[in-house]
C-alpha cells in the first residue's frame, strides 16, 4: 500500500521544523552581533528549509486527503484556504500590530546595531511606517508582491506573505498535477516562474527579499516532489530527488554560491534521506531512521509546534537585547552572541507557546469547525 495512504506520521517533520526556527533565529544572532559563522550565521539557508517543508507538508497532506476531498472540486480549495488562513493568521496579526506599535523602539535598536556593526543603516520606513496602505496590505497578505512592501515591518515576515501565495496557488498547482502527471508540471511551472522572474526584472522590479513566489517556486517544488515520490518505485523517487537537486541550484531568489548550493543541496539530500530511509541501504536506513525518530520526540515535536511563534516574535526580542548589550556592555562579538541567545531563546520561545496556547489552537479549531462537513438533518 502507498506509504502516504496509510496516514502514518512522518516523525522526523516535527524536529526538521523547529529546527529550521532555531537556525533563522540564532542566524539573525549572528548577523546582529557582527560574530558570523558560515552557514548557521545565514538564515535565509533556515527560511530554504521552511519553505521546502512547506512544499512537502501540503503535498503529503493532499496524499492523505486527496479521496474525500479532490482538488477538482471548488469546495476542497475552499475548505484548503479557510484552513490555512486560521492557521496562520490569527497569530500573525497580533505579531503585526505588536511590530508596528513597537516600531520606533525597534528602529532605535536596529539603528543602534548598525552603527556598531558598520553597516548600512535600515530604511526608516520599515519599521515606522504606519500608513493605512502597509496595514492594508499586511493585513490582506498582498505585502509580498510589491517592492515596496514586501519587507517593511520588524518581522522577517516576508516569507509569510510568500507562503500565502503558495497556498493561493496550490490548489490550482494540483490540478496541473493530476493532468500532465508531476515531472512535466513542476518542470513547466519552475521555467514559467524563472521567466515570469525575469521579465519582472527586465522591466525594473527588484524585490530586496524573496517575496514573491515565482523567486521561491523552485524550492517549494523541490519539497512537493520529496512528497510525491513518497508513493513511488525506488527508481522513480530517486529520480524525482535528482530533479529537487536540480531545482534548488536554479540561481534566483536568494545568495548562490558554490557554498550556499552545497548547503541546499545538502538539504536536499538529508531531507530525502530522512523521509525515504526506507530506500537507502541498510547501512545507512538504520541511521536515517534513528536520527528521524529522534526527530520526533517529545523535545522536538514541541520546538516544532512552537516554531511559527517563535519565528513571529524573535526580532522583536533580539533586536533590543542587542542594542541593550551594545550600549552598556563591553564584550567580545563571540560573548555578545552567546549572551543574546542565553536572554532571547527562553523569552522568545515563552511568547511562542503562549501564542500557541491561546492563539495558535484557537485559529485551528475556528479553520476545522468552519470546513466540518455538516452532517444532514434527519
Amino acid at each position: 500500500m502507498a506509504k502516504a495512504e496509510q496516514g502514518y506520521r512522518i516523525a522526523c517533520l516535527d524536529g526538521l521544523r523547529g529546527l529550521a526556527a532555531l537556525w533563522v533565529l540564532v542566524g539573525h544572532a549572528h548577523i546582529l552581533t557582527g560574530f558570523r559563522i558560515p552557514i548557521i550565521g545565514d538564515p535565509d539557508l533556515g527560511v530554504d528549509l521552511f519553505v521546502m517543508l512547506s512544499g512537502f507538508l501540503m503535498v503529503f497532506h493532499y496524499q492523505l486527503r486527496k479521496k474525500k476531498e479532490p482538488w477538482e472540486a471548488p469546495g476542497t480549495w475552499s475548505a484548503f484556504w479557510i484552513r490555512r488562513f486560521f492557521r496562520i493568521a490569527p497569530l500573525y496579526y497580533v505579531m503585526l500590530f505588536a511590530a508596528l506599535a513597537l516600531g520606533p523602539m525597534i528602529y532605535d535598536a536596529r539603528s543602534t546595531i548598525d552603527a556598531f556593526n558598520a553597516v548600512p543603516p535600515q530604511p526608516a520606513a520599515r519599521y515606522i511606517d504606519d500608513s493605512l496602505k502597509n496595514y492594508l496590505l499586511h493585513l490582506s497578505f498582498l505585502f509580498g508582491l510589491s517592492p515596496t512592501y514586501g519587507y517593511r515591518t520588524a518581522l522577517p515576515d516576508w516569507s509569510i506573505g510568500l507562503e500565502m501565495q503558495f497556498y493561493a496557488a496550490l490548489p490550482f498547482i494540483m490540478i496541473i498535477v493530476g493532468r500532465l502527471g508531476w515531472v512535466r508540471s513542476m518542470v513547466g511551472i519552475v521555467a514559467v516562474g524563472i521567466a515570469t522572474v525575469y521579465v519582472v526584472t527586465a522591466i525594473g522590479y527588484h524585490f530586496p527579499m524573496p517575496t514573491f513566489l515565482p523567486l521561491k517556486m523552485h524550492v517549494f517544488a523541490a519539497g512537493m516532489l520529496l512528497a510525491a515520490a513518497l508513493d513511488l518505485s525506488n527508481r522513480r523517487a530517486f529520480a524525482y530527488a535528482a530533479l529537487a537537486c536540480l531545482f534548488v541550484l536554479i540561481p534566483v531568489g536568494g545568495v548562490m554560491n558554490p557554498m550556499h548550493e552545497i548547503v541546499r543541496l545538502a538539504l536536499v539530500a538529508v531531507f530525502f534521506a530522512l523521509v525515504h530511509a526506507h530506500r537507502l541501504p541498510s547501512t545507512i536506513s538504520g541511521v536515517a531512521e534513528t536520527i528521524s525518530n529522534q526527530l520526533g520526540n517529545r523535545l522536538f515535536h514541541t520546538l516544532g509546534e512552537l516554531s511559527f511563534g517563535a519565528y513571529l516574535a524573535h526580532l522583536l526580542i533580539m533586536q533590543p537585547v542587542v542594542a541593550l548589550l551594545i550600549r552598556n556592555f563591553e564584550m567580545s562579538d563571540p560573548a555578545r552572541w552567546v549572551v543574546t541567545l542565553v536572554i532571547t531563546l527562553p523569552l522568545t520561545y515563552a511568547v511562542a507557546a503562549i501564542g500557541y496556547s491561546l492563539i495558535e489552537m484557537q485559529g485551528l479549531k475556528i479553520g476545522r469547525s468552519l470546513t466540518r462537513p455538516r452532517t444532514a438533518a434527519a
